[in-house]
């Protein structure tokens, strides 16, 4: 019985078991409900690093509208280790999940290892047991760098705040390092910066202890910058594809206080994804106060006031996508963990820490398989064969979703649905060399006005290169009359001249 309550005991029994448990489906393509959207980008950008161009300064995605495909988006640490991987082995697509995995799991024995050392053993046990089973359960092996991020962010933050206590300075390389690449890997890693005004506070009398660091820190910061301020801008504008850098203050309260159900949401369920666990973090909210256990409540309220920030300048993308709030949740784990400790009698702590674990993880478990009614999009790629050669650009009709074109291995358009029944639109995408457009028959267009060259169960393919006329001068009168309009902020800056070319078509 003792050897049992020493195992359960030991947070390296729980990580071996949640990664052994999260290997369940881990081969999966990107085909489960939740994200697959988010997931195939990166993989677009993955398979390009090894099929296009290898350098790491340029992402490119599939959906290029005829153009380079390169995009700003985070720093893709993630999707060029998919790319080594890949050179190494062969592509295929769950590498970015295993990696994400590998690298998750560690960043909850960072975090372990860091609460432990400021709080107890038991506290720190609790919290990480209430993040293995949050929206961290299912997220962490995702082609998707929110929990990757934030696992480079937490040996980043150990390695800093050891260098506080012991001086060395392999220590503060190694804070530069991590820290460096998980903030670069995205933003809002960065809140856990916020720890160190406690440390920073503590030796400020010691220069030469806390000027290291902050020259360090210098290194980090710049380094986002110039990825995320200088350089993303800079590919958008040469490259014409759009760069997501959130949202001014006044659209995002515009956002946020229009859906103020879901910003709630993603702190009450989607955070934890336990009601049981949501009520040991009031609890722990509460018992630190009354404890006045003002480190515990000071870290959390820093850490806090940055991420508001970070929610304010994310707007709607924070109340649209439930993955934002899981910068957070290590948080409101640290201070569900101290709620449990606080619990006096041992059945309870154990009912509710059972509870909330398995209310977490069933919530999420869907998320590891693939319906059987999703595997017949494995198919495309083989589609695109029969109807296109590997170079040619075709188009998906998606609403934006790049899975089907990733699928189909190839290059080319996504096109929204009403512009499969504008023949002028259409022709536009064409002239740019997209000469076949597959549609998913659910999406209920089933025209044939376009002459059908491949049909079975779920999709048609049109050929659609040879089913307009060039445009007439009345016909271009009236496209400039649909952008006045602004039928579509897509299409509002395209360019065109007496001949139909296309200069200019931005990327949605």
């Amino acid at each position: 019985m003792s050897c049992v309550l020493r195992l359960v005991s030991d947070i390296r029994f729980w990580l071996l078991l949640f990664f052994l448990v999260r290997l369940v489906g881990i081969t999966n393509p990107p085909l489960e409900k939740g994200h697959n959207w988010r997931q195939t980008t990166g993989l677009m950008v993955a398979r390009n690093f090894l099929e296009v161009d290898n350098d790491i300064r340029y992402p490119r995605v599939d959906d290029n509208y005829g153009k380079t495909g390169i995009i700003g988006m985070e720093f893709p640490l993630l999707n060029y280790g998919h790319y080594l991987m890949a050179e190494a082995f062969g592509y295929e697509h769950w590498y970015g999940r295993l990696i994400n995995l590998v690298v998750s799991t560690f960043g909850i024995w960072f975090f372990y290892l860091i609460v432990s050392r400021y709080f107890t053993v038991k506290v720190a046990l609790y919290a990480s047991l209430v993040l293995l089973s949050s929206i961290w359960f299912a997220f962490s092996r995702k082609m998707m760098p929110d929990t990757f991020c934030i696992s480079l962010m937490m040996a980043g933050l150990y390695f800093g705040l050891t260098y506080f206590k012991e001086h060395k300075p392999w220590q503060l390389l190694l804070y530069i390092l991590f820290a460096g690449l998980g903030i670069l890997s995205k933003i809002p890693a960065g809140i856990y910066l916020a720890v160190f005004i406690v440390p920073l506070w503590q030796h400020k009398k010691e220069w030469q202890v806390w000027l290291p660091w902050l020259l360090g820190s210098f290194l980090v910061m710049g380094a986002m910058y110039q990825w995320y301020f200088v350089w993303n801008p800079h590919l958008a504008d040469v490259y014409g594809n759009w760069y997501n850098s959130g949202q001014s203050l006044s659209e995002s309260l515009q956002a946020l206080s229009a859906n103020l159900g879901n910003v709630a949401e993603r702190f009450y369920f989607s955070a934890l994804h336990s009601y049981v666990f949501l009520a040991c973090f009031l609890g722990g909210l509460v018992w630190a106060l009354v404890q006045r256990q003002w480190l515990l409540l000071g870290v959390f309220g820093l850490v806090l006031a940055v991420f508001v920030v970070y929610v304010l300048r994310s707007g709607f993308f924070f109340q649209h996508h439930n993955y934002y709030i899981i910068p957070f949740v290590p948080m409101m784990a640290l201070v569900a963990g101290y709620g449990l400790v606080s619990i006096n009698k041992q059945w309870v702590l154990m009912v509710l820490l059972a509870g909330g674990m398995i209310e977490g993880i069933t919530n999420q478990w869907h998320d590891f398989f693939i319906k059987d009614s999703e595997k017949y999009k494995l198919e495309l790629e083989a589609i695109a064969d029969q109807v296109s050669e590997p170079d040619d650009l075709i188009a998906v009709l998606s609403e934006g979703n790049p899975q089907e074109l990733y699928l189909a291995h190839r290059k080319g358009f996504l096109v929204d649905s009403f512009i499969v029944r504008d023949a002028h639109m259409l022709d536009l995408l064409i002239k740019t060399g997209g000469g076949v457009l597959i549609v998913n028959k659910s999406s209920g267009i089933t025209d044939d006005e376009f002459g059908i060259l491949y049909e079975d169960e779920h999709y048609l393919v049109y050929n659609i290169a040879e089913a307009f006329k060039p445009l007439t001068e009345e016909e271009l009168r009236q496209i400039d009359e649909m952008k006045n309009q602004n039928r579509s902020k897509k299409y509002e800056d395209i360019e065109i001249d007496t001949t139909g070319l296309i200069y200019t078509l931005p990327n949605p």
